[in-house]
C-alpha cells in the first residue's frame, strides 16, 4: 500500500585487480543491474534471512595511491567459511522457528555464493554439507554419515584447517554440487572474481542455464564481503509475467552472447594494461588514448583529467542510434 509506482534500480559494478603474483588471474569486472517493484518473479523470502559481520584485517586497501589490495589468502578463505557457517546455524533456526521442520540443503533447489573463485565455492557448498552432518540433518545419508564420521571430534576452529575434512566433505557433496550449485558457475568461472557484482553474477548464470524450471523453486544465496560482513538469504521464483517473466530475464540478459563477444587480449597487452593504470591511479593531467574499438555503442569512457583533477568523458556513438540492442 505505501508503493508510489516507482520502481529501485540496484547496480552492482566493480572491477576486481591484484599485483603481479598468483591472484592476478582471478581478477574480473563486471556489471549487474537489478530492477525492484510489484509482482516479481524473484521475491525475497524476508523472515529467512542472517547475517554475520567481525573485525578482520583478511583483505583491504590501506594503499591509497594504489587499487591493489592487501590480502591475506588464507585468513580470508577462513573468515568466509566461518561467515558462512554463521549465517546458515541462523538462517536453519529462523527456518524452523517459522516452519517446524528442520532445515537442510534437501530444502532449495539451488544454492548461489559470492566467487572469488571456484575452488572456495565447491569448498563452501561442501561446509554446509558438513554442517548438515554435525546437525544429523535428513540430508545426509548413512554412506556419507560414515565418511565424516572421523571428523565429528574436531573443535571448530580445527574444522577450517583440517585438509583431510575438506576434501573427504567435497568428496561427499559432489552429487549434490552438480545438481544445486554447477548451474550458477558459468559467469564467475569465465569472468573471474566481480566482487560486489560475484554473487548476482552467479544467480544471473542459474537463470540462464535453469529459467525454464525455476518456478516454484527455493534459491539461497551468500553474499561476503571482506573486513568482514555476510548475509545468507532466501528467494522464491514464480515465472511472472512478460516482460517480467524469468524466461524474458534470461532472453534480455544475452548471457551466452555477450560471453562470446568479449576480445582476447595476450597477457603481455594486459601487464601492459596494468602498468598504465598503475602510473595513473590517482594521477592528474593527462589524456587517454583515442582508441574505443573495444567498447560496446553508448559507452561513457574517460577522456581526460586535468590539472585540478576534473573529469570529463565521452560517449562512444551507438550503431544506428541504438545502444546495447535497444
Amino acid at each position: 500500500a505505501s508503493w508510489d509506482g516507482r520502481y529501485g534500480l540496484v547496480v552492482c559494478t566493480d572491477s576486481a585487480v591484484y599485483a603481479e603474483g598468483p591472484a592476478r588471474p582471478t581478477g574480473g569486472a563486471a556489471a549487474i543491474a537489478m530492477l525492484i517493484g510489484p509482482d516479481a518473479p524473484i521475491v525475497f523470502e524476508s523472515k529467512i534471512r542472517a547475517s554475520h559481520m567481525a573485525h578482520v584485517y583478511d583483505f583491504y586497501k590501506p594503499i591509497l595511491d594504489s587499487e591493489y589490495p592487501v590480502v591475506d589468502g588464507k585468513l580470508s578463505q577462513t573468515c568466509y567459511l566461518m561467515a558462512l557457517d554463521s549465517c546458515y546455524k541462523i538462517l536453519c533456526n529462523k527456518y524452523e522457528k517459522l516452519e517446524g521442520n528442520q532445515f537442510s540443503i534437501a530444502d532449495a533447489a539451488y544454492f548461489v555464493f559470492h566467487s572469488p573463485y571456484n575452488k572456495l565455492v565447491q569448498k563452501s557448498f561442501a561446509r554446509l554439507v558438513f554442517n548438515d552432518f554435525t546437525r544429523n540433518a535428513s540430508s545426509i545419508d548413512e554412506s556419507a554419515k560414515e565418511k565424516l564420521a572421523p571428523f565429528s571430534s574436531l573443535s571448530h576452529d580445527e574444522s577450517y584447517q583440517s585438509r583431510d575434512l575438506e576434501k573427504v566433505s567435497q568428496q561427499v557433496a559432489k552429487p549434490f554440487y552438480d545438481e544445486k550449485v554447477q548451474p550458477t558457475t558459468l559467469i564467475p568461472k569465465q569472468v573471474g572474481n566481480m566482487y560486489t557484482a560475484s554473487l548476482y553474477a552467479a544467480f544471473a548464470s542459474l537463470l540462464h542455464n535453469k529459467h525454464n524450471t525455476l518456478a516454484g523453486q527455493r534459491v539461497v544465496l551468500f553474499s561476503y564481503g571482506s573486513g568482514s560482513t555476510a548475509t545468507m538469504f532466501s528467494l522464491k521464483l514464480n515465472e511472472g509475467q512478460h516482460p517480467f517473466s524469468l524466461s524474458n530475464i534470461a532472453s534480455v540478459m544475452n548471457v551466452k552472447e555477450k560471453l562470446e563477444s568479449r576480445n582476447e587480449l595476450t597477457p603481455e597487452k594486459f601487464i601492459e594494461i596494468m602498468k598504465l593504470m598503475e602510473h595513473r591511479y590517482g594521477a592528474k593531467d593527462f589524456v587517454t588514448s583515442k582508441d574505443c574499438s573495444l567498447l560496446a555503442p553508448g559507452t561513457y569512457y574517460l577522456t581526460e583529467v586535468d590539472s585540478k583533477y576534473r573529469r570529463f568523458y565521452a560517449k562512444k556513438a551507438a550503431e544506428n542510434g541504438l545502444a546495447n540492442g535497444h
